[in-house]
C-alpha cells in the first residue's frame, strides 16, 4: 500500500493570529499603515514589488496587489480583517456572526431554505460564497426598501422644516 505523505505544517508563529481570526493594526502601527495605504493609493509609475529578508525582489502580481491594497484601506480606517477561501464552509456561528445576527436566527434561515447549506451529522455548514450572496442579496432588498420610503416620504411632503 502506498505511504501518504505527511502535510508540511507551518513552523508555529506565536506572533500571527490563528486562521479566521480578525486582524487589526496595533495603535502604534496605525501610522504606518495610513502612510502605506496612501502609498497605495497614489498613482504607480511601475508595478509594485516585494523586498525579501535578503534583498530579494519579485514582481507583486496585480491580483495580490489589489487584495493587500483593500486589506491596508481596511486596516487604516481602524477595522479588523478576516480573510476566508472562497470555498471555505462556515459553522452556523461563523455565518451567524458575518450577517450580524444570532445564530438561532440563522438556523430559522437554513430551515425556510433561504440559504444553501449541507449538514454534517447534526451540524449544518455553509458554503462562504452561499452567505455572500446572500448577505449582498438582503442588503440590496434593504436599500431598495429605504429607497421606496424615501420616495413616498418625499410625495407625501416630507418632514417638515424646523427653524
Amino acid at each position: 500500500m502506498p505511504r501518504s505523505r505527511p502535510r508540511a505544517r507551518a513552523a508555529h508563529r506565536p506572533d500571527l493570529t490563528p486562521p479566521g481570526n480578525p486582524i487589526a493594526a496595533p495603535e502604534d502601527s496605525l501610522a504606518e499603515v495610513i502612510e502605506l495605504a496612501r502609498l497605495m493609493e497614489s498613482k504607480r509609475a511601475s508595478r509594485p514589488r516585494l523586498i525579501g529578508p535578503r534583498g530579494e525582489t519579485i514582481a507583486l502580481p496585480e491580483p495580490v496587489f489589489h487584495l493587500l491594497h483593500r486589506v491596508v484601506s481596511v486596516l487604516a480606517r481602524g477595522d479588523a480583517v478576516t480573510v476566508v477561501p472562497v470555498h471555505k464552509e462556515l459553522t452556523s456561528q461563523q455565518a451567524a456572526d458575518l450577517l450580524n445576527v444570532s445564530r438561532q436566527y440563522l438556523v430559522r434561515l437554513l430551515d425556510q431554505g433561504a440559504l444553501p447549506h449541507s449538514k454534517t451529522g447534526k451540524h449544518r455548514r455553509i458554503r462562504i460564497n452561499d452567505l455572500l450572496a446572500y448577505k449582498k442579496k438582503r442588503e440590496a432588498e434593504r436599500q431598495s426598501a429605504l429607497d421606496e420610503l424615501t420616495q413616498m416620504s418625499q410625495d407625501f411632503g416630507g418632514y417638515s422644516e424646523c427653524d
